[in-house]
C-alpha cells in the first residue's frame, strides 16, 4: 500500500467520500489513507473461487458472501480496510445501501508474498479483536496452503488448523459448513517460486 499525500489527516466521513469518487481503493488507519496496488491472475481466481464456494453454501442463505470492494469497519473511527472475502449475517450489514461492514462472520484472505507478513501479524490482531468474528482464513497461492483460525466460543481465544492435502475438508461448525480443500486449488496452476511483484489487496 501507498500513502496518500493529498491530505495529512482525513475523518471517516471524508475517507468514506473519498471512496465514492475513486478508481482505486484506500485503506483508512488513524486518519491516513493508503492505496492498494492490484494482485496476480491467481489471487483473483483463489478469490473468486473461494467465493464462490462460500455462496453456495445453503447454511449461508441468509448471509452474504462480498469480495474485495467492500470495506470493513475493524476499528470504529480507527481503521478500515477491504478483505479479499467477508461474509455478513447481521441484517443491518446486509442493507442494500450500506457501504460498511460492522459485523463479519468470517474474513478470507489470499495471501501474497508482500502482504502475508501484514496478514499473519497486524491485520490478525485487529481483526481477532472483532467481536463478531468467527473465522479468519489465510489461503496461500504459492502452495495448497489454507491456514483457518477459529475462534473458541464465548470467549477470545483461538484455534489456528492448517490443512495442506486435497483429501482434507475444512469444517466451519459455527456457520455449519464444510469445504473441501480440492474444491479451492482445482485447475490453478501455482507458481510457488515466482515473486508476484507487487502487492495483493
Amino acid at each position: 500500500m501507498v500513502s496518500s499525500d493529498k491530505k495529512t489527516i482525513y475523518t471517516v466521513e471524508e475517507y468514506v467520500a473519498l471512496e465514492e469518487r475513486s478508481e482505486i481503493r484506500h485503506e483508512f488507519h488513524r486518519g491516513k489513507v493508503y492505496a492498494m496496488a492490484g494482485g496476480t491472475i491467481n489471487h483473483n481466481r483463489l478469490t473468486r473461487r473461494v467465493a464462490n464456494l462460500l455462496d453456495n453454501q445453503p447454511a449461508l442463505k441468509g448471509c452474504g458472501v462480498f469480495t474485495e470492494n467492500l470495506k470493513v469497519e475493524v476499528v470504529r473511527d480507527g481503521y478500515y480496510c477491504y478483505p479479499d472475502i467477508v461474509v455478513a449475517c447481521h441484517p443491518f450489514d446486509l442493507r442494500g445501501t450500506n457501504q460498511i461492514i460492522k459485523q463479519p462472520r468470517m474474513i478470507v484472505e489470499v495471501l501474497s508474498k508482500s502482504t502475508a507478513l501484514a496478514d499473519r501479524g497486524g491485520k490478525w490482531q485487529r481483526y481477532r479483536k472483532l467481536p463478531s468474528l468467527w473465522y479468519y482464513m489465510l489461503v496461500d497461492q504459492y502452495s495448497t496452503t489454507i491456514e483457518l483460525l477459529s475462534r473458541i466460543e464465548e470467549t477470545d481465544e483461538w484455534i489456528n488448523s492448517l490443512y495442506e492435502n486435497e483429501d482434507d475438508l475444512i469444517v466451519l461448525p459455527r456457520l455449519n459448513i464444510e469445504i473441501a480443500h480440492k474444491d479451492i486449488y482445482n485447475g490453478i496452476e501455482l507458481h510457488p517460486e515466482e515473486e508476484d511483484g507487487q502487492e495483493d489487496a
